[in-house]
């Protein structure tokens, strides 16, 4: 009697692990459609509180399989997301530890790379060896984790360590554009634009390049990714203050209808709110 009461309990444990395997691996694929949902979306204020509540569901499903690369990617893309569209506009502070929470998911996923986790507080030169050892595959993970600690850096320039990554992120962004290069609609263009075209050229800044990153952007999603213009204004424009661009591409962005891409609306609806923000602090950068 013991013995099958043994037997019945482990069935009924196993049982019980089966189906939560199953129900986590579900999990992907729910999240994966939840996102996919809200990036039509065009309401911010719907997709402000649908993206805060589904990362924090996101993070208890992880408490059962934190070492899931999926959901680890998924947690980068989507903290690096919402605080760009969300919170850097009111809260610098706030954005930059939940773009480090996005970095850090993402080095999670490429730490179990020995030769990344090796370098990647090395020298820049072994820091950049250690990206070739990876392939196309993971270029979604280094994006978004270059996103995430580019952006915190973005909004920590005058702190000497911020400066001092600046090089792994070119490298992480550069990597991208040698094996995918129209990832996110071009992507790496539009931050590597940033990097060059928010700085002074005694720190590295350089127009030109800053411009050819944004028009290959431009050329790779036909324009209708509106977040270019927005980071093509903020940066480039602003730093060798260029007024005309910096009013061009603002009233692009103002004028193009949300539906120019479906599966891109709120990320064009945030620009549309970017662009507003920017330009009535336009006397002041100007």
């Amino acid at each position: 009697m013991k013995i099958h009461l043994i037997l019945l309990y482990l069935g009924l444990f196993l049982f019980s692990g089966c189906i939560q395997r199953i129900a986590i691996g579900s999990m992907g694929t729910i999240m994966d459609n939840g996102f996919e949902v809200i990036n039509e979306e065009q309401d911010l204020g719907i997709a402000d509180k649908a993206i805060a509540s589904d990362l924090k569901l996101l993070e208890s499903v992880m408490k059962s399989d934190p070492d899931n690369d999926h959901f680890l990617y998924l947690a980068s893309m989507g903290y690096s997301s919402y605080a760009l569209g969300f919170v850097e506009d009111d809260s610098a502070a706030r954005a930059s530890i939940l773009y480090l929470r996005g970095r850090d998911f993402g080095l999670k996923i490429l730490n179990k790379n020995k030769a990344f986790a090796a370098a990647e507080t090395s020298d820049i030169e072994s820091f950049r060896k250690a990206l070739q050892t990876f392939d196309r595959d993971d270029v979604p993970a280094v994006f978004w984790t270059a996103v995430g600690w580019g952006s915190y850096l973005y909004l920590n320039l005058t702190q000497p360590s911020a400066i001092a990554d600046l090089p792994r992120i070119e490298a992480m962004l550069q990597f991208v554009l040698d094996k995918d290069p129209g990832y996110f609609y071009g992507g790496a263009h539009f931050f590597l634009g940033t990097v060059y075209g928010s700085r002074p050229k005694m720190f590295g800044g350089d127009s030109t390049i800053s411009r050819k990153h944004f028009d290959e952007c431009l050329t790779i999603n036909g324009g209708k990714f509106l977040m270019t213009y927005v980071y093509l204004a903020r940066s480039l424009a602003v730093q060798y203050q260029d007024r005309t661009l910096f009013e061009e591409c603002l009233t692009r962005v103002d004028t193009t209808s949300l539906d120019i891409l479906p599966e891109a609306r709120l990320s064009n609806a945030i620009a549309k709110r970017k662009a507003i923000t920017l330009r009535n602090k336009m006397n002041d950068l100007f």
